[in-house]
């Protein structure tokens, strides 16, 4: 800012940076006689002042801003530069991945991995090696590796329709390339198959291979399989359900030297959660009707409308619960009735009530979301519970 003064009158000039430009603004107005001997006592030796220590911005005067009664102030605002840009668009990067690998579907994966490697492990004890550990972690990693590439090539090829059904995830808000995408489902299924191929043996490579090319005919074209919706439920009972369950617990005893051998247990959690998955797979469509409908994809939610399917996927999940409760009943040498019967009851008690407040919120949006979420919510539990049954 530059104040220049005389006996009548003071210009004031505004310098406002913007960028790495300086603009000046000049206001002219009549100064009064205190205000100018004021400026004149602070004027006598051509003071520069220069603001905020951001950047020094003096330049020479001219002959004519050496006059006497001006003071030169110079000042560069605006809004600071980040103390660490670098650190900040690396935690961007991790946020925008983190949001790509879709983390409901990680939290399952691994959950469900888990569970079914305890049980193996809780089944033969007296088997257990801690030079399995490593294993067992390359194990997860490669299954999270395959949920990355799934759901990642799927967000490739859903751009449009995301933007209207799902517009946080990282490629609709931009804050993901398409270069970038492609080059993590490529790490993603290049480091699954390496780690699976070297560690598992060809069967469970086979079955690993299999799940993501269900995956790919997914969503990729031509084939684009989700148009259709009995292939899609299929498909996702198919991978999340029966593959995940056989495969983990057959790898599982293969790495402790046992041939495969089914258990009551294990038939039922590969039952009850390839039963589950159909009732994501037609849920999961839920919250996507409009996009859906924009863009002609074929669902159970926008052929049936969004409140039939939300009662369908209720009553199949409740046909899940009841069939758990009448095996714990029949078959007592084989589960743990105390537990398997009170905590069906209660989660078939919580669904009917997230159905009840599903149809008391009319179907709303957010609401049609808090109800896909509380399926995933009971899906983790059944997994949770099944070690123990």
């Amino acid at each position: 800012m530059e104040l220049s003064s005389s006996s009548s009158s003071i210009r004031v000039s505004a310098i406002v940076p913007r960028r790495n430009s300086l603009y000046c603004i000049k206001i002219p107005f009549q100064a009064t006689p205190i205000a100018s001997n004021l400026l004149s006592g602070f004027s006598r030796n051509s003071y520069s002042v220069g603001l905020f220590d951001y950047k020094s911005c003096s330049k020479p005067a001219s002959k004519r801003q050496q006059r006497p009664h001006s003071i030169r102030a110079c000042s560069q605002a605006g809004a600071a530069e980040p103390d660490h840009p670098i650190a900040d668009r690396v935690s961007a990067f991790k946020d925008a991945c983190w949001r790509f690998l879709r983390p409901h579907t990680i939290r399952g994966t691994a959950l469900g991995s888990v569970a079914l490697v305890a049980r193996a492990l809780i089944e033969n004890s007296n088997l257990i090696k801690w030079s399995l550990l490593l294993k067992a972690f390359s194990g997860l990693f490669a299954l999270i590796c395959g949920n990355g590439y799934i759901v990642g090539i799927n967000q490739i090829y859903d751009i449009s329709i995301d933007k209207v059904n799902k517009p946080y995830l990282p490629i609709a808000a931009g804050d993901l390339s398409v270069q970038s995408a492609w080059f993590l489902v490529i790490f993603f299924a290049a480091a699954g198959l390496l780690i699976v191929g070297l560690n598992f043996g060809p069967f469970i490579f086979s079955l690993y291979t299999l799940g993501l090319l269900l995956g790919t005919i997914y969503s990729v074209p031509p084939f684009r399989m989700k148009r259709f919706p009995v292939a899609a439920f299929l498909i996702i009972a198919t991978v999340r359900g029966f593959l995940l369950n056989f495969g983990v617990y057959y790898a599982t005893r293969a790495a402790l030297g046992l041939t495969f051998q089914w258990s009551s247990p294990v038939v039922f959690i590969t039952t009850f959660v390839t039963l589950f998955a159909l009732v994501i797979a037609i849920t999961k469509d839920l919250p996507d009707v409009e996009g859906d409908r924009k863009y002609q994809i074929s669902t159970f939610a926008t052929k049936l409308g969004v409140q039939n399917i939300a009662f369908l996927g209720s009553g199949i999940l409740l046909t899940n619960y009841i069939v758990s409760i009448l095996a714990a009943i029949y078959l007592p040498q084989a589960f743990r009735r105390w537990l398997l019967i009170p905590a069906h009851i209660f989660f078939a008690s919580s669904l009917i009530f997230q159905t009840w407040i599903l149809e008391q919120a009319n179907y709303t949006k957010e609401a049609i979301s808090g109800f896909y979420r509380f399926i995933w919510n009971l899906f983790y539990a059944e997994y949770a519970l099944f070690p123990f049954i």
